[in-house]
C-alpha cells in the first residue's frame, strides 16, 4: 500500500484563516480609535474601496427589494382579504335593502291603488302559501278581531288576488283565484263582454262562457262585473291572453310570485228595493173610474145630467 504524501493545504488553511482572523480584528480596533487622523483615514478608505465594491452590493439590493416586495404583497393581502369580508356584509345590507325596498313599493302601490271610494280596507301581512297540487290559498295574519267577513275581496298593490274563503280569531284564509273553485264574473274592456273566469291551478286561469269572442283581444283590461254580488264591480284583475292550448286565458295583474302584504276590501251587500212608495200608493183606494149605475132609471138620469153639463 502506498504512503500518503505530506499535507501542506491543512497548515495553510489555518495561516489564511489566522491572518484573515487578526486583518478583522485589526480593522475592528483600527474602527474604534476615537482621532481625527483615524478618522480622515477611515474616509480614505471608504471613498477608496466602497464605490468599486458596487458588484457585490447588487445582490444584496436584490434581496432587499425582494424582500420589500413580498412585505408589500402580504400587507396587500391583508387589505385585500379585509375588502371581501366588507364586501359580504355589504351584500348582506344589500340584500335587506333590495327586501326593504321591494316591500316599500308594494305598500306605496298598495296606498295609490284605486278603488271604489265606499270601499274601505284592512292590510295583512301573508304568513303562509299553502299552495298544492289541488288548492291554492294563503293565510293571512288578519281575522275575526279586525272585522274580516267570510267572502271579501283581497287585493294586492295592482290587482285582485282571490277572497276569503274561512276566518278564524287571529288570522283568515284567502282563496286565490287559480284555485279550481274559483269562479268570478269579469268584465272585458273596452268591448263590455262578459265572461267567467275560471281558476285550474295554473297561473293563467280560463276565460270561459265569453260572449261575443270576436270582438275580444289578447291585452284587453279585464275588471270585475259585480255580478251576483261575488265581488265590488270594476277591480282590476288582469289582462287577456291566447294560452298554449287555443283557449282565452288571463294574465293575473297581481304579483302571484310575491304576495307579502294583502288588502282585504270590506264590502257590504246592495241595497235591496222593496215595492212600497211605487206609483200606486198602499191601500185600498176603491175602484178608480166612473161609478156604474145600478138601475136603466138612474143611467137616463146620469145621462140627462151629463148632456145638460155639455150644453151648458
Amino acid at each position: 500500500m502506498a504512503r500518503k504524501g505530506y499535507d501542506f493545504a491543512t497548515p495553510v488553511r489555518r495561516v489564511l484563516i489566522a491572518l484573515l482572523a487578526l486583518l478583522l480584528i485589526a480593522m475592528f480596533l483600527f474602527w474604534r480609535i476615537d482621532s481625527p487622523r483615524a478618522e480622515r483615514m477611515r474616509t480614505q478608505m471608504i471613498d477608496r474601496f466602497v464605490p468599486s465594491f458596487e458588484w457585490a452590493l447588487a445582490p444584496v439590493t436584490k434581496v432587499t427589494q425582494m424582500i420589500a416586495g413580498f412585505q408589500s404583497y402580504a400587507r396587500l393581502y391583508e387589505q385585500n382579504q379585509e375588502l371581501r369580508r366588507e364586501l359580504q356584509k355589504m351584500s348582506a345590507w344589500k340584500e335587506a335593502a333590495v327586501q326593504l325596498e321591494q316591500e316599500n313599493a308594494k305598500l306605496l302601490s298598495q296606498n295609490n291603488v284605486r278603488i271604489d271610494p265606499a270601499l274601505t280596507s284592512v292590510s295583512g301581512v301573508v304568513m303562509a302559501d299553502s299552495g298544492t297540487a289541488f288548492r291554492q290559498s294563503v293565510l293571512l295574519n288578519v281575522g275575526q278581531r279586525d272585522g274580516i267577513v267570510d267572502g271579501w275581496a283581497t287585493m294586492d298593490g295592482l290587482g285582485l288576488v282571490g277572497r276569503i274563503s274561512g276566518v278564524g280569531r287571529q288570522t283568515s284564509r284567502v282563496v286565490l283565484l287559480t284555485d279550481p273553485s274559483s269562479r268570478v264574473p269579469v268584465t272585458i274592456q273596452p268591448s263590455g263582454r262578459r265572461a267567467l273566469l275560471t281558476g285550474d291551478n295554473t297561473p293563467l286561469p280560463v276565460l270561459d262562457f265569453l260572449e261575443g269572442i270576436e270582438n275580444v283581444r289578447p291585452s284587453d283590461r279585464v275588471v270585475t262585473s259585480g255580478d251576483g254580488g261575488v265581488f265590488p264591480s270594476g277591480l282590476l284583475v288582469g289582462q287577456v291572453v291566447e294560452g298554449n292550448d287555443g283557449r282565452l286565458r288571463l294574465r293575473m295583474a297581481a304579483d302571484y310570485d310575491r304576495l307579502e302584504f294583502l288588502r282585504v276590501l270590506r264590502s257590504h251587500p246592495a241595497e235591496a228595493l222593496a215595492d212600497e212608495g211605487a206609483l200606486i200608493p198602499a191601500g185600498d183606494a176603491g175602484f178608480i173610474g166612473p161609478v156604474m149605475p145600478d138601475s136603466p132609471a138612474d143611467a137616463d138620469a146620469t145621462l140627462g145630467t151629463i148632456g145638460a153639463a155639455a150644453d151648458g
